[in-house]
């Protein structure tokens, strides 16, 4: 048994972490509310960080008090979505979150595999309009998935898919969902945000500006490997 502490791949949600298309949502989720007769408010919105638009959308029905069959929240989900991808349509590179683009070059420095795991259906959309399709090498999202976080699936088939245990891989996440499925799933989990939200990380970084791999590195506890 080893402690020596080896990353060998990186796992990075995309909204708030390599975008930031929260706001996004927020716009087309306060739209479809208003649609049904009550408001939807920022504070609401925090609330959907990692959650399913199925998820999503029984929430926000629970919280107008409205009643909805399966057909019907089909029907306003997918109108939402086609609100959301109007805006994600004018998405250019210069969306990409500051300090994501120096972070990725530094992290393939070091021989590191770099991974998507996200519960979008939309992730590869989006890739495409900030020019990062080539960026990943494995691109795990919302149409491959059948469980989402806090279920770690997402991260463990990003795993999978580039040959890496859990114990030496690093989640970046900006939910705390997000962070309770790379705790689950085995990985370290570096938080992209406020500590309020997210202190159940190993490390919490308030975004990637002037950050390095190695420095993160050095910040993680060491653990068992076998």
């Amino acid at each position: 048994m080893s402690t020596k502490k080896r990353i060998r791949a990186c796992l990075f949600d995309l909204d708030g972490v390599i975008v930031d298309t929260a706001r996004f949502h927020f716009i087309a989720w306060r739209r479809l509310a208003n649609e049904l007769g009550f408001d939807f408010t920022e504070e609401d919105n925090e609330k959907l960080k990692g959650v399913s638009r199925m998820g999503s959308l029984d929430l926000i029905l629970l919280w107008g008090g409205v009643a909805l069959n399966q057909k019907e929240k089909e029907h306003w989900a997918a109108i939402k979505n086609e609100w959301y991808l109007e805006m994600v349509r004018n998405m250019t590179p210069a969306d990409i979150l500051d300090g994501v683009l120096p972070f990725l070059a530094d992290v393939k420095e070091h021989d590191c595999k770099v991974v998507l795991g996200s519960s979008s259906k939309n992730a590869r959309t989006i890739l495409r309009q900030v020019d990062l399709e080539d960026a990943f090498e494995a691109v795990i999202d919302g149409t491959v998935t059948t469980r989402t976080k806090p279920d770690p699936q997402v991260f463990e088939m990003g795993a999978e898919a580039v040959g890496v245990d859990p114990v030496q891989a690093i989640v970046f996440e900006d939910a705390a969902k997000g962070i309770e499925a790379a705790l689950r799933g085995g990985f370290y989990a570096v938080g992209i945000g406020q500590s309020e939200v997210l202190g159940e990380a190993h490390l919490v970084l308030p975004n990637f500006i002037g950050r390095t791999f190695t420095e993160i590195e050095r910040s993680l506890p060491l653990r068992s490997l076998t």
